[in-house]
Parts: C-alpha cells; structure tokens; sequence
C-alpha cells in the first residue's frame, strides 16, 4: 500500500487553493499544515505539497520528462466525475482531451483529466459500471 507521495509545488498559495477544492470530494481532510507545506490524508495514505525551494524554481515541471507523470484519484460514481469536470472548470483548469470527454480512456472508461497548478496531469476516474439489459 502506497504510503504518501510529497509534490513539490511552484506557489504553495495557489496550490493549496486548488487542492482544498479538489481532494475534499474526493474524500481526503486536511492533515497538516506548516510554514512550507500542507498535506492532505485519506485512510493511511497522504499527499504532501512542499513548497519549492527558491533556487531549484527555474527548470518548471513537465510531466513528459522523466518523473511524476500524472496523478489518478477514484470517483465514486459517474456523477462525481461530472460534479469534479464541472469543479475544476469553474476553478479555471484546463480540461485535457476535452474531444473525447468523458471517455478519452476508452469506452468502458468514465474519467476527467485535467491540468492542476504547475500543469501537473490529474485524473479523476469512476468505478466500471456494468449497463444492464434486465
């Protein structure tokens, strides 16, 4: 089991903005809080955003390079997925592959992916839902 992942994080303001609305519905609370950092926990597993340091600012990250590529959180349903697109939409995040939403996973893939601060990838995706012909 995955026990938390640290991010490091281009404005800790802008970002702790955006993630109190994000992982919340998602079932995640606030877990801690420091100078330097907030992190936020759901059962045993955290996420943890550290501001970063003055000096390494200048190379921005780009999930194409080698490293973190993108981060997936389940949904409880089909309709979160649409509450969470609609959310992030109003919060001003740019919805990815927008031509093929909410399927850009495939047809039996009901998800949202977006660009959050730093343009780090998230995806939100809902459980496979079975369609039945009774």
């Amino acid at each position: 089991m995955l026990h938390h992942v640290e991010l490091n994080v281009s404005n800790l303001v802008e970002s702790k903005s955006f993630y109190s609305k994000l992982l919340p519905p998602l079932g995640y609370s606030l877990f801690q809080e420091w100078e330097k950092g907030f992190s936020y926990k759901v059962g045993s597993t955290y996420l943890v955003f550290v501001q970063t340091e003055e000096k390494f600012l200048q190379h921005p990250y780009h999930r194409k390079e080698t490293g973190l590529n993108h981060l997936a959180f389940h949904a409880s349903s089909r309709a979160q997925v649409d509450e969470m697109t609609e959310k992030m939409q109003q919060l001003g995040a740019r919805i990815l592959y927008q031509d093929l939403h909410p399927y850009a996973g495939g047809p039996d893939y009901y998800a949202v992916f977006f660009e959050g601060p730093d343009r780090l990838k998230i995806e939100i995706v809902a459980p496979n839902e079975t369609i039945s012909n009774d």
